[in-house]
């Protein structure tokens, strides 16, 4: 009787264990967000494509334990879909550490002075999202993978952002396939161009461009969309074209600062080594890390003693963390 005791009481731990581990992994606050709107599609075959898209999203998410929640996919009319994404953006959490993904799939217009992202109700501005996202100061990606997306760039561009879009133009007005891409590569272990053991935004964007190109070509025809990445908050955006790699080799005439490193450290899905570090570290470790690459783009304004020496008190910094992740690893 005692074994049989033992073994519910066991099986009762057991059960309380899994499903405390689903709920914190689904519901963890340090997990990313990551929030897939998919427009009016206008017809079956434009649906049938855009549903695909949302669903790599979701097995991604599934895969780095990121909360998912879709808009347009139920078979409602879609009226309310525009109300629905104010409320889900009213109700999360405005300065958390754990990163909110906003991915936007459909078409996109523009009449020269506004751009939409159609909705199968009323559609969303540049300038509305822009407004409801003013109040956020957690790390933010916005993805819009539409025709005619550019001008959301511009728009939606401030610090702790990530901006991406499918075009270079709000003229660029031709279906984008910019989108299918970006959701084949974001947790594609090939689009890990660093070899790091995880696939960042940077990673995805680069890789998803390249493969725009490389069909406009096998198709003999002219590209008609140019992918955009802002995460400097300047408004301007850098096409992967401008980099070597996962850095970025051109300069803009005018000076400006390219982008790439911060959107190189958003993930959805973390590496085993990288999942090891608690938040509070991977945040301190991120920003030492862009304090490293402003220092090495501005590395010709100080001498080589003084550049040396600020190098190496942030890679002591960083490798301080380091040793503090795997002392609580080794404890583990």
């Amino acid at each position: 009787m005692k074994i049989i005791i033992t073994l519910l009481v066991g099986m009762l731990v057991f059960g309380d264990a899994v499903l405390s581990a689903q709920i914190s992994e689904a519901e963890n606050p340090q997990n990313p967000v990551v929030i897939v709107v998919v427009g009016a599609a206008g017809t079956p075959e434009y649906a049938a494509q855009f549903t695909e898209w949302a669903a790599l999203w979701e097995k991604a998410c599934l895969k780095g334990h990121a909360k998912y929640v879709s808009i347009g996919l139920d078979k409602t009319d879609g009226s309310s879909d525009r109300a629905r994404l104010h409320d889900i953006l009213t109700n999360e959490s405005k300065n958390t550490s754990a990163a909110l993904w906003l991915v936007l799939i459909g078409h996109g217009t523009f009449d020269g002075r506004t751009a939409k992202f159609n909705l199968r109700g009323p559609d969303i501005s540049a300038d509305v999202l822009a407004e409801w996202l003013k109040t956020f100061s957690r790390p933010v990606a916005v993805i819009n993978s539409a025709s005619s997306s550019a001008p959301f760039l511009s728009r939606l561009s401030s610090r702790e952002r990530v901006i991406i879009t499918a075009t270079k133009s709000g003229f660029e007005q031709n279906y984008a396939r910019f989108g299918k891409y970006l959701a084949d590569s974001i947790a594609d272990p090939k689009a890990d161009l660093d070899k790091d053991g995880q696939t960042s935004l940077l990673e995805a964007f680069l890789t998803a461009s390249n493969r725009v190109d490389e069909f406009y070509s096998a198709a003999g025809r002219l590209i008609t969309e140019h992918a955009l990445l802002d995460d400097n908050g300047d408004g301007l955006g850098t096409r992967a074209d401008w980099f070597r790699g996962i850095r970025p080799v051109q300069k803009a005439m005018d000076g400006a600062s390219l982008d790439g490193y911060r959107a190189h450290q958003f993930y959805l899905v973390y590496s085993e080594d990288e999942m090891k570090m608690a938040p509070t570290l991977r945040t301190q470790r991120d920003n030492l890390e862009l304090e490293v690459m402003k220092l090495r783009d501005s590395r010709e304004t100080f001498s080589e003693d003084e550049y040396f020496s600020k190098l190496e008190a942030l890679l002591s910094n960083i490798a301080q963390i380091y040793e503090q992740t795997d002392k609580v690893d080794n404890a583990q």
